[in-house]
């Protein structure tokens, strides 16, 4: 075999080989792309599962409902930085269920309050459309409030990220818990899901305090 060809050869094998490493190389950063992505998921996730066992933890025991819903409240505020927190629970009038036409108000307000041409998002709230998000068994964003029927100044709801989220007990509407903070910092959707999971042991705890009251 003549050296030329000898050479030209070589440079075939070392160009294939070239290109089998850049396939390779390419690959391995797929590989450690998803590797990375699923690692920050995973973080994600378990910092949901720990405010949400640090919640349950902090309520535990907790039988008086005022101290119920302050505890809640900070602890939420603590979680998700920078959110107004707002409870809404629907209250029995005598001899009554729960009627869209009694209820309570708890607030709790962030270090960050928001310009609202001096008039809180929790005025908003009409009698109706609290029963109506506390009916709704889903969490609601803004826009399912104003479907559902929020009114007020659009230039101030701009400025507001908001969610809803309803607390329900075996089946009964106890009312929601209402979040809120500047539109410039929205919820993220792991923010939405801590409060998703509290839900249940939130609501639990809501029913487990008025039973008590009902008792003594």
């Amino acid at each position: 075999m003549s050296d030329e060809k000898r050479n030209k050869r070589l440079r075939l094998l070392v160009s294939r080989l070239n290109k089998e490493r850049k396939k390779q190389a390419q690959q391995i950063d797929i590989l450690c792309n998803d590797l990375l992505a699923a690692q920050k998921q995973f973080i994600k996730e378990l910092k949901v599962i720990s405010f949400s066992a640090d919640f349950y933890e902090s309520i535990l025991g907790l039988t008086d409902l005022n101290e119920l819903l302050a505890s809640a409240g900070n602890l939420i505020k603590d979680h998700i930085i920078d959110a107004n927190v707002a409870f809404f629970l629907l209250t029995p009038g005598p001899g009554e269920g729960f009627k869209s036409n009694n209820f309570e108000m708890h607030i709790f307000e962030s270090d960050q309050p928001i310009d609202l041409e001096n008039k809180r998002i929790e005025n908003f709230f009409t009698a109706d459309l609290i029963d109506s998000i506390a009916q709704s068994n889903r969490l609601c964003a803004i826009e399912d409030m104003l479907a559902l029927g929020l009114v007020g100044n659009p230039r101030c709801l701009e400025k507001v990220s908001a969610a809803g989220l309803p607390l329900n007990y075996h089946g009964c509407a106890l009312g929601f818990v209402l979040l809120y903070r500047s539109s410039t910092n929205p919820f993220s959707r792991e923010e939405l899901k801590s409060l998703e999971r509290i839900s249940t042991g939130l609501s639990r705890s809501i029913a487990s305090c008025r039973t008590l009251v009902n008792s003594l």
